[in-house]
């Protein structure tokens, strides 16, 4: 307590020792020395506020840094991939072109049997045709996908609801046998349809068997003619294969006809072709 008395009294004896006007110079100094501090606390702040946001400017930077060398390294792989990839599809383009290259000369080769095979089966039509007439209305003579059709109208082969053949077919069927056994390798179906009027006269029990006995009949008569048995199928289409509708008696006298189709045998045609593909192997 006496030491607080004292320091009172030694600051009285202080003031009135200092004069005012150095009074208020030393307390116009303190307040420029306390807005100098303040100055520099504010500006201490916002450079401490500036630094933070730096430092995370920085980090996000090292992140973004991060996430560039993950893609860089991720495109890097993808383009190493990539030209394995390529490399890879370049050799299976080049595999895909020498097959296509050796398919297309399957196909020409294929191409050029199904052209000799034509060219037969167009000889085959010029000599039936040389042999048999061309303006005669009752035969027709055509090619179909190859195929070679001789169409020859009922009249000419049978009497109404026979099967026996008739003197003038044996002319027709010799002009027909010269030029099928002029071609040994190919076969001749006997392929017989009627029209759609019910047929029964025993034996016989519908057109079914009147077809398939016609059709034999005509196979009997190229037998006698000279034509190797085993180039001959018979065939009966009873009124299931029409050329026209049933509905009258010019249309059904069109549908009542024996069809005999030359044609190569199956298997040779295929042993042709098998030949080609033989030699196509060999080539390479």
């Amino acid at each position: 307590m006496k030491k607080l008395m004292l320091l009172g009294v030694c600051s009285l004896m202080l003031a009135s020792c200092v004069s005012k006007k150095d009074y208020l110079a030393l307390e116009a100094k303190q307040q420029e020395t306390q807005d100098l501090l303040n100055t520099a606390t504010v500006k201490l702040n916002s450079c401490l506020s500036d630094a933070a946001a730096a430092n995370a400017r920085v980090e996000a930077m090292k992140e973004q840094l991060a996430d560039m060398r993950k893609s860089n390294d991720a495109l890097i792989k993808s383009s190493q991939d990539l030209t394995e990839l390529t490399s890879k599809g370049a050799t299976n383009l080049e595999k895909s072109l020498e097959s296509l290259r050796e398919s297309n000369l399957k196909i020409t080769r294929l191409q050029d049997a199904l052209t000799r095979k034509d060219s037969v089966t167009l000889a085959i039509v010029t000599g039936l045709k040389k042999e048999v007439g061309i303006n005669d209305s009752d035969i027709e003579i055509n090619v179909e996908k190859g195929v070679v059709f001789i169409s020859i109208a009922d009249k000419l082969l049978f009497k109404s609801g026979s099967y026996n053949v008739t003197t003038r077919a044996n002319e027709i069927l010799g002009k027909v046998a010269k030029v099928i056994n002029s071609k040994p390798d190919f076969e001749a179906m006997v392929e017989s349809h009627t029209d759609n009027v019910s047929y029964s006269k025993p034996p016989l029990l519908d057109n079914w068997d009147l077809s398939v006995k016609r059709a034999t009949s005509v196979v009997r008569v190229l037998e006698s003619l000279g034509v190797n048995s085993a180039q001959l199928i018979a065939a009966g289409r009873s009124s299931y294969s029409p050329l026209v509708e049933n509905d009258t008696a010019e249309n059904r006298a069109k549908n009542r006809r024996t069809r005999i189709v030359v044609l190569p045998k199956i298997d040779q045609f295929y042993e042709m072709v098998e030949e080609e593909m033989k030699n196509l192997s060999e080539g390479n």
